[in-house]
């Protein structure tokens, strides 16, 4: 029973198993050579721009605009719609819905500089 088990685990290898040591003696486990795309000021970052834009979204848009950013890049948890789609959905046209996303990018973007200014 003892071999059979044995030879089970064998194979098995443990992520914090030491491969080597450098020059103080510190050991290099097989954890820490495995690259990590996430890196936690990224993420602060990033949320912390949603929430900026999410106020904005709010502050300096109309509902029609809010509606269309919404819907055209998924805010919400929904999926980005093209502007066909949008432009089905609100019964305008596509190159109204053009227009409108333009224009509230913009609206967007001269808030997030005079905000940007401020601080």
């Amino acid at each position: 029973m003892h071999l059979r088990n044995a030879k089970k685990t064998l194979l098995d290898v443990s992520m914090n198993e030491p491969i080597e040591t450098d020059k103080n003696g510190n050991a290099l486990t097989i954890i820490d050579t495995i690259p990590s795309d996430e890196c936690i000021d990224d993420k602060i970052f990033l949320k912390l721009d949603i929430q900026k834009l999410q106020k904005n979204i709010y502050a300096f848009l109309s509902s029609r605009e809010r509606i269309i950013i919404s819907l055209r890049y998924g805010l919400g948890g929904h999926k980005p719609l093209p502007q066909r789609e949008v432009a089905k959905l609100l019964g305008i046209s596509r190159s109204y819905v053009s227009r409108l996303e333009k224009k509230s990018l913009e609206k967007l973007k001269k808030a997030s500089a005079k905000i940007d200014r401020k601080i």
